[in-house]
Parts: C-alpha cells; sequence; structure tokens
C-alpha cells in the first residue's frame, strides 16, 4: 500500500516536469535509472529575479474614539488627528525592465511616504507610487533610476483553467523571497467583500501576510496574477489565497502609467445574472435597466437583451461585464453581441465618463 502511494505521488510530480519540458501533459514515473528528477528549479531560475520585496515607510491616523471627543482633545490639548508611523513589508514585481516598473498590491503601499525595492541579488533601490487604484487593490512603482534588471513576461489569464500548475513568488511574513506551488483551484471567485471590482483567481499555493503583490506564475513563466488576499481565520496560509488576474491588472497598469490613476466609465446600463444555466444553455448577463439618453440607448440595447460577448470575450456573469465596462478606458468602444429573443445581434457602445449626461437623442422637431 505504501508502494502505491508513494507511485500516486510521484506520478503527479512527474507530469509537472512534463509539462515544463513541453512534451504531452502525461502523468509519467521518473526514470530513475537515468538519474532523471522531478523538479521545478529550472522555472524558479528563470522567474524570481523578476520578483521584489518592498519595504515602506508610512503614516496612518490613530484608529481612537477618544481622539474625536472634543473636550478630551481641549482639555488635552491633543490635536483633532493624530497620526503614527508604520513599516510594512510586502513583494511586487517587475514587469518592465527599462522603465523601472513593478506592479503590486494596492494595500502594500496605501500609506506609504518612502518606498524601498529590493531584488533578489539584494540590491536596493528606492521608488515611488506611479499610482494606486483601490477598487482593483492594483498599485503600479517605479524603480528611480533601474539598472540590469530583469522584467517578467505577462500571460493571459482568460486562458487559465481550474486545476492548471501555479507558483507564488513573494516575501511571507519578511522572511525573504519564498517559492510555494499549487493549483487554480477556482476562477471568477466574487463576494469576498475585498474590493470593489472582483474577479480573483482562487489558488492551493501557499500565500501569507508578505506575499501581497507578489506574483502567481504559470508553468510557462508568465505572470498570471497579482496576489492580493487570503482566507484565514489564524492568521496564516489555510490553502485559499486570491490573486487579481493579470488582464485585469494589466488595463489598470496602463491607465496608472498614463495618468497615475483609473478613470471609470459608463455605459448607461444595470445588468443581473441569468438563473443558473443548465448544460449547454446560454450564459452571458442580462440587462434590466437602460438609462435614458446613454451610449447604450443610444446603440439600440433594450432591457431584456442578453450580453453574450463583449470585444469577442464571453460574458459568463454580470460582475465580469461591469468589470470589463469599469476597467476599459473612457473614449474608447466596447463591441457586444447580444441575444434578442432568439435573434443574435451586434452593438458598439462608446465608454463616457460617470459625469456624461448628455441628453436623449431627438430627431427633427
Amino acid at each position: 500500500m505504501q508502494l502505491l502511494r508513494l507511485l500516486g505521488r510521484l506520478t503527479v510530480v512527474s507530469g509537472l516536469v512534463w509539462a515544463l519540458w513541453g512534451a504531452p501533459a502525461v502523468a509519467q514515473i521518473p526514470d530513475l535509472t537515468t538519474g532523471r528528477v522531478a523538479t521545478l528549479a529550472p522555472l524558479v531560475k528563470e522567474v524570481t529575479p523578476a520578483v521584489v520585496n518592498i519595504s515602506v515607510q508610512g503614516r496612518v491616523k490613530e484608529d481612537n474614539p477618544l481622539y474625536q471627543d472634543p473636550l478630551f482633545r481641549e482639555f488635552f490639548n491633543v490635536p483633532k488627528q493624530l497620526e503614527k508611523e508604520v513599516n510594512a513589508t510586502g513583494s511586487g514585481v517587475i514587469v518592465d525592465a527599462q522603465r523601472g516598473y513593478v506592479l503590486t498590491a494596492n494595500h502594500v503601499v496605501a500609506n506609504a511616504t518612502a518606498v524601498q525595492i529590493r531584488t533578489k541579488d539584494g540590491r536596493k533601490f528606492a521608488g515611488r507610487v506611479v499610482g494606486r487604484d483601490a477598487p482593483t487593490d492594483i498599485a503600479l512603482l517605479q524603480i528611480r533610476e533601474p539598472a540590469e534588471l530583469k522584467a517578467i513576461a505577462l500571460g493571459d489569464s482568460d486562458a487559465l483553467q481550474v486545476g492548471d500548475f501555479v507558483i507564488a513568488v513573494g516575501n511571507p511574513f519578511g522572511l525573504g523571497q519564498t517559492v510555494t506551488s499549487g493549483l487554480v483551484s477556482a476562477l471568477g471567485r466574487t463576494g469576498l467583500g475585498k474590493h470593489g471590482y472582483e474577479d480573483f483567481i482562487q489558488t492551493d499555493a501557499a500565500i501569507n501576510p508578505g506575499n501581497s503583490g507578489g506574483g502567481l506564475i504559470n508553468l510557462r513563466g508568465e505572470l498570471v496574477g497579482i496576489n492580493t488576499a487570503i482566507i484565514s481565520p489564524g492568521g496564516g496560509n489555510v490553502g485559499i489565497g486570491f490573486a487579481v488576474p493579470i488582464n485585469m491588472a494589466r488595463k489598470v497598469m496602463e491607465q496608472l502609467a498614463q495618468t497615475g490613476r483609473v478613470e471609470r466609465g459608463r455605459i448607461g446600463i444595470a445588468l443581473e445574472d441569468l438563473e443558473a444555466p443548465a448544460a449547454g444553455s446560454v450564459q452571458g448577463a442580462r440587462i434590466k435597466e437602460v438609462s435614458p439618453g446613454s451610449p447604450a440607448e443610444r446603440a439600440g440595447l433594450r432591457r431584456g437583451d442578453i450580453i453574450l460577448k463583449a470585444n469577442d470575450i464571453p460574458i459568463r456573469s454580470a460582475t465580469q461585464m461591469r468589470n470589463l465596462i469599469g476597467l476599459t478606458q473612457v473614449g474608447r468602444q466596447v463591441r457586444l453581441t447580444i441575444e434578442r429573443g432568439r435573434t443574435t445581434e451586434s452593438a458598439t457602445v462608446e465608454i463616457v465618463p460617470l459625469s456624461d449626461q448628455r441628453p436623449r437623442a431627438r430627431g427633427p422637431g
């Protein structure tokens, strides 16, 4: 029985090696006579120079109810708002070596007054916050005077499947760079109440405090997510971690690099999920309201239309569609494929600023 368990473990590990070497994804027992040993070391060696440790100095407001009491402040001569200095550590990923751009989690640098970035080889650089976006928990940093940096290639998080192998690289508990491995456990996780735009990758690769902002990396050596949250009743890893998909982070990064902030827009619709779909039935998001005079109305969208695709991306939920609209730059257009009745139609809608209140289009007279 013990031999069977051992063989089962060897089979799983060997599958990792064959995937890395580009061989067919068929589990194999290593040939012990040739000395071939299952290992992720070549992949780790290639990608870890792009993952950095981030040290932050900052100031946060003291959260004490007494400080809000005017009598207490007057009697003890306490200023209206007290602040305290804090030090924190986290992780980040170099995504542009020439410009020195580093992606990380917003909550790592939310209160930063000074940022220091340390590479795997021990070099230390001063960093600056280019921009932050709290709703997606993504921030973009820039290394001042970058030199001999190595960036990681960005993958396609939409191509991930449950069961794909991934590794997580970061700086847990401030110990220094650490690598863990696991699977993609689930996709499209929402309802965590952490951020405004949720479409998390769930993984069982060990993620702990300090891993925030680090990389979730596939076996091609591509960055597919930015680690951001864990479910942890005891404060440590319990095998449920979450990462922001890199396709979402990429859109945020592009706007932060250009303007330092994310400007969100609208098309003027309210959405709802379809009822639990049966096998083979339609998936999408139903329009339950169209605002008068909105881009959606001008494009001919109606209440009851089901959005099947946006920019050729299949839509599986109302949350996914809201995320897509919210992360598309103002002024750009979104191509929609909709189902109306029993027919499929197309529409092109422009993203306008949230403050856009152009009147309903009227005919002559």
